[in-house]
């Protein structure tokens, strides 16, 4: 249940505001330049964006992950790329830090992620290990009281723009997960360099590219947790969280392109009467509404889930694989419903359809979460 049903229901207009008058207004701008404006990421950091699910102790709005998907909701009805500058300070570039960390790097470096001030992002991907993350080859190495890693990650979101990287990095030659350790790496750090930034089909403004450790020397206490060999645990906690988070922005953007296309087809006239008069194309808007219908109910009752302190792990892949699915199927149709102009820059639903497509892919594609799920079922996950 949400703590203050008042105040989460100020916060929702504030960002739905946020949204409608400041972010909508700027998608083509975005798009054209691949950048966030300066102004507009003032504006986020002022309202506390950078923050929401960080705890109040550490300077963050301390949300539960039902009023963080609430909040995702409203988010996503605008350019991916407004949601993920901040995204990854809520999430994977945090919370790693936040339920594996020790007091002293929560301290050090919470506050500053969610005033904005750092830009966290998480190193996990590498080139031939996406899906099996346990295959990682990254490693770091013990020398007296530093770790020296080696390796490269591929596609890091914010990359290029992240002050702190969460690495998931090899300790030991154990093989599969239990040889894994997580760091707090500094971009400053020496050895640590960025490769160019990547040429993405869409979320232009939305930057990744790789991140290349060659003999980079950190100190021993960016060990996350001081601990070596659970950093694939943290993780696969930090992923459970972040693929509700996805799923809920990805049904903020199916709203979102249903509103347009509905918008569309009652605008539009063939044979003499609105498109939206034609079953078909009612049809097409009838699927669209029943399917983020049921995303949405998915996405709050894990959440709600999680809040209890209940394993979400077969719910939150559920949840990401109806929503992210029910997404591309909801950009497909608003394109038909559009036409020949659902094809033509003009109109923003090219520029969604081009961007929507990620979500399907990144926190463990749709066939993952299927691997997952079975899985579970197999362990004799209650039906």
């Amino acid at each position: 249940m949400i703590r203050d049903a008042e105040t989460q229901t100020l916060l929702e207009d504030a960002i739905r505001r946020f949204v409608r008058e400041t972010l909508v207004p700027r998608e083509a701008e975005v798009d054209e330049t691949d950048q966030i404006p300066a102004d507009v990421l003032a504006a986020m950091r002022e309202i506390g964006l950078f923050g929401l699910t960080i705890p109040e102790a550490y300077g963050g709005l301390g949300l539960t992950m039902e009023e963080e998907v609430r909040v995702a909701f409203e988010l996503g009805q605008t350019s991916p790329a407004f949601r993920s500058v901040i995204g990854t300070n809520n999430g994977i570039g945090s919370i790693g830090i936040l339920l594996d960390g020790s007091e002293e790097q929560k301290q050090h470096y919470l506050p500053k992620l969610a005033a904005g001030e750092l830009i966290g992002s998480f190193c996990l991907t590498e080139p031939d290990s996406g899906s099996d993350a346990a295959s990682l080859k990254t490693t770091a190495r013990k020398n007296g009281d530093h770790y020296v890693l080696n390796g490269t990650k591929r596609f890091i979101t914010n990359a290029p723009e992240a002050g702190i990287f969460t690495v998931m990095a090899r300790t030991s030659d154990a093989q599969g997960a239990s040889g894994i350790s997580a760091f707090i790496v500094e971009r400053e750090s020496p050895g640590l360099s960025l490769g160019k930034p990547d040429k993405k089909m869409g979320q232009r403004g939305a930057h990744t590219c790789d991140v290349i450790f060659e003999n980079c020397r950190i100190p021993a206490g960016q060990l996350i947790g001081g601990v070596e060999g659970v950093g694939f645990k943290t993780a696969m906690k930090v992923l459970d969280k972040g693929r509700l988070h996805i799923a809920a922005v990805a049904i903020g953007a199916a709203k979102r392109m249903l509103r347009d296309a509905l918008a569309y087809a009652m605008e539009r006239k063939q044979f003499g009467q609105p498109i939206v008069e034609f079953q078909l194309v009612q049809a097409m808007l009838a699927d669209s509404k029943t399917e983020i219908y049921a995303a949405e109910c998915m996405v709050l009752d894990a959440a709600r889930r999680r809040d209890e302190g209940r394993d979400v792990s077969i719910e939150a892949s559920c949840a990401k694989y109806f929503a992210t699915e029910m997404c591309g199927r909801v950009a497909d149709r608003a394109v038909q419903v559009h036409g020949g102009a659902g094809y033509i820059s003009e109109y923003g639903i090219e520029r969604f359809y081009r961007d929507v497509r990620l979500f399907r892919l990144y926190e463990g594609t749709s066939q993952i979460q299927q691997v997952i799920i079975a899985r579970g079922l197999m362990r004799g996950t209650e039906i």
